[in-house]
């Protein structure tokens, strides 16, 4: 035992002076400690003791930090790494350079500081902002009727158009110095949530004018020629722009745009040979196009004849182009189902157009690429997230209250267990993103540009939004599937697709980008190793890999080691804020942080640059780090909203639910790896004790089912910011005013089945039965009110709509014919 202690203590102390860079006098102390152990001790220890202190004196070189190290060990790993490493096209490294590293370098790191993420301050509306939603917005959700603008009118109607343009809608992010309202990205989220849950229409037609669009891009690379022009118009909605990227060859794969311009010389309203472009392009899916008057296109640009420099293909390029610009095809309109949103192609031919068109001039020529990712980094997480958060609400509050006011064998059918399963789930889905909504919005408004997570919460908050509607309409049942004016989800849930779609379509997203580029910019020592293999100069490359190898190596032991000891305690003793409620999720989130850490590295050691595509692993990579994310997003809310005791069920749901998903995307990931010796020793380190994580207990999701199905603080925070119309013959109003009806009727019920079961009164008929009990006195003229207005309010509620056999075609027929024959006369 003294042996084995002494050769452990030897290479302990190796490894710490190689990577914490001991000082002199402690090597003096350890060297002179091991000669007083060596002359206390026996002959066979001694020489142990020597042998280990000569493999000291070789391994301290190689591992401390030094000249030493970098041309044995370094130089040849560089060499190796430069060979295997697969090479970054332009548009790779552009995507990967643009935005901000936030949260989710915290949890690549394998121990998240738990205070930093409580230290962000709580993302809220200014009083500005709050009287914009409570006002204006209040206002425009009262003119639209989605039934109407998506089955009659196919647009929003034109006094709403002109009151979006009027109240500075289309200017929300235009700074007040442009006129516009200079919100936060916060407040253009709240505006997209509350729009959607009255018409995605109008959430559409909103959204994208502040979006990755002209104005965006404008603010943040255009001249000041173009700023001053262009934003003053785009906020007063004297312009109405689009943004023109996806073309018929080119989708997920935009960098790889067919769009074309050259540079030219050429006569420009009168004026000879001035320098532009001439561009040929044709475009598709392009949202606001068809009543666009300003077109940002996006092409690549050459330059044959070496106007601009040496260069002949000069990369990636943005355009600024009024539509009225001869040449300038606006197309008819696509129908992306059933959606109203003005959505359309556009082309041009040898269009010429001046230099000045470019947005930021000749400056930004070929930086069209860097410029779209830096503003997708962050708008990616605002616009669509809203959007998938605005449906799930309006779902959430009228499920919760569709549960309770339709009654099957005597019993609302919320109560039943296999509804209760799908209404749990709406719940907790919708507190965990309307959670990631706020949180990354904050971020923003920090001044962040988070890639990773802007890419995490588009993919999951639209996905998670696709299965509330999908619950909330198997809830709904014949109820959900009629279209007409009563049916309040059935467009939302027809236009679910098209967020999935849009914006990175969430298959990519989730299998090539979330860990991809998580993987690279999220990872302290990746980046850093990759740069330096690319790094011209050969001595800085040898300092930079050596210093980012090394410590990615002592950072994956690390990982190991917290990850394998967690594993065996069930992180019992990792020190993490938190109460008694939620302690044991900062624990296990730890826990798993570090477990992700570690599986990310040996999965890019064993795979290497095959792991990019190897795309379901990389997915289920990407799937935990998502999940560690999101539910950093439901703890932070929690701490946030003062710890609510009648939120609980949600926050335990969602915690519990996501911790199980990741465990699930672990064993994905273990059962999966081609090495399966590998394979056996990531799962035996991280879960020792096997799958720990179980899903939510069905007692849990009764209980977020009763908050649903209940009025009160909880369900109205859950739904917080979502239009319930004034209307009282409005759908949704009606569900509210229902719920109060049923719930006020409720004990009246129980009187009469108790009189019931005593004999007082007889009879199968509820009507029969509420008479009866009146006469004798059972229950008051009172309540006998109360429940015919819950069974008129019930009723109503259930009903959906008819139309004639025709559809009314034949009215219209005739109508345009009577018309037709007055102008007729008329002539």
């Amino acid at each position: 035992m003294q042996t084995l202690l002494a050769f452990s203590g030897v290479i302990a102390v190796a490894w710490a002076f190689a990577y914490h860079r001991a000082p002199m006098w402690l090597w003096t102390v350890a060297v002179a400690a091991g000669l007083v152990w060596l002359g206390y001790s026996g002959v066979t220890t001694q020489i142990v003791i020597v042998l280990a202190w000569i493999i000291f004196a070789i391994l301290a070189p190689l591992l401390n930090p030094g000249p030493i190290r970098r041309a044995v060990l370094a130089a040849p790993l560089l060499d190796l790494f430069r060979r295997i490493l697969p090479q970054m096209s332009p548009t790779e490294k552009e995507a990967l350079d643009a935005g901000t590293v936030w949260w989710d370098g915290e949890l690549f790191s394998g121990k998240p500081d738990w205070k930093k993420l409580h230290a962000y301050p709580k993302p809220a509306l200014n009083a500005e902002e709050q009287a914009f939603l409570d006002g204006p917005v209040e206002e425009l959700c009262e003119m639209l009727n989605e039934w109407e603008i998506t089955n009659h009118l196919h647009d929003l109607p034109p006094q709403a158009w002109q009151f979006i343009k009027d109240q500075g809608f289309l200017g929300m992010i235009i700074p007040k110095e442009y006129g516009g309202k200079g919100f936060s990205a916060l407040m253009h989220s709240a505006v997209i949530v509350k729009l959607t849950t009255r018409s995605g229409t109008a959430a559409v037609s909103v959204m994208v004018p502040n979006s990755l669009g002209p104005a965006e891009l404008l603010l943040h690379y255009g001249t000041t020629a173009q700023k001053d022009y262009y934003l003053p118009r785009l906020a007063k909605g004297l312009e109405m722009p689009c943004f023109a990227l996806t073309s018929p060859e080119a989708g997920s794969d935009a960098g790889g745009i067919p769009d074309f311009g050259v540079v030219c010389k050429s006569e420009w309203q009168g004026k000879p040979d001035v320098l532009g472009i001439r561009l040929t392009w044709e475009k598709r899916y392009i949202t606001l196009g068809p009543i666009a008057t300003l077109l940002g296109l996006a092409f690549r640009l050459y330059d044959p004849d070496h106007i601009l420099g040496p260069d002949e293909d000069r990369g990636i390029t943005l355009g600024l182009i009024p539509t009225d610009t001869p040449g300038v095809n606006i197309g008819r309109r696509h129908f992306p189902l059933n959606g109203a949103f003005m959505n359309g192609p556009n082309w041009g031919k040898d269009v010429f157009v001046p230099m000045d068109y470019v947005i930021g001039g000749v400056d930004y020529v070929g930086q069209g690429w860097k410029m779209l990712m830096n503003c997708l980094a962050a708008g990616r997480s605002i616009s669509l997230p809203g959007n998938a958060v605005g449906m799930s609400k309006l779902a959430a509050r009228t499920t919760g209250g569709y549960g309770r006011v339709r009654t099957q064998f005597n019993m609302p059918i919320g109560r039943f267990e296999g509804v209760e399963e799908a209404m749990a789930r709406i719940g907790g889905n919708l507190y965990l993103m309307d959670a990631a909504r706020v949180m990354t919005a904050g971020a923003i408004d920090l001044g962040e540009k988070p890639s990773v997570v802007s890419a995490i919460v588009k993919y999951h908050l639209t996905e998670r939004g696709r299965q509330v509607m999908n619950d909330a309409m198997d809830v709904h049942g014949g109820k959900g599937i009629c279209m007409g004016p009563n049916n309040y989800l059935g467009r939302a849930y027809q236009q679910i697709p098209i967020a999935i779609t849009v914006e990175g379509a969430n298959i990519l997203t989730r299998s090539m980008i979330i860990f991809g580029q998580g993987a690279i910019r999220g990872h302290p020592y990746v980046l850093k190793e990759i740069e330096a293999t690319q790094e011209e100069n050969d001595e800085k490359a040898l300092r930079d890999f050596d210093a980012a190898f090394f410590g990615h190596v002592a950072f994956t032991i690390s990982n190991k080691a917290r990850a394998s000891w967690m594993g065996l305690t069930c992180a019992r003793f990792t020190v993490t804020p938190g109460d008694r409620h939620t302690r044991q999720y900062y624990q296990q989130l730890t826990r798993l942080s570090s477990a992700f850490a570690w599986a990310s590295d040996v999965s890019m050691f064993v795979l290497g640059g095959s792991l990019k595509r190897r795309e379901r692993l990389s997915a289920r990579l990407g799937d935990i780090l998502s999940l560690l994310y999101l539910a950093s997003t439901v703890l932070k809310r929690f701490e946030d909203d003062g710890h609510p005791e009648e939120d609980l069920p949600f926050m335990h749901w969602v915690m519990q639910d996501t911790l199980n998903r990741a465990q699930e995307a672990f064993y994905g990931l273990f059962e999966n790896l081609p090495n399966r010796i590998v394979a056996w020793g990531l799962r035996v380190s991280i879960f020792p004790w096997g799958r720990v994580f179980d899903a939510p207990a069905d007692m849990l999701g009764s209980k977020v089912v009763g908050l649903l199905m209940t009025p009160g603080p909880s369900r109205d925070r859950l739904t917080q910011g979502m239009c319930i119309p004034r209307d009282e013959n409005d759908p949704v109003t009606v569900i509210e005013a229902a719920l109060l009806a049923v719930i006020a009727a409720e004990p009246v019920e129980a009187k009469m089945r108790a009189a019931q079961r005593a004999g007082t009164i007889e009879g199968e008929f509820a009507d029969l039965l509420a008479q009866e009990a009146l006469t004798k006195g059972v229950i008051t003229q009172q309540e006998a009110d109360r429940l015919a207005r819950a069974k008129s309010l019930r009723r109503k509620v259930i009903m959906v709509d008819d139309f004639p056999k025709d559809f009314g075609r034949s009215e219209l027929f005739q109508t345009t014919q009577a018309v037709s024959f007055e102008a007729l006369a008329r002539q």
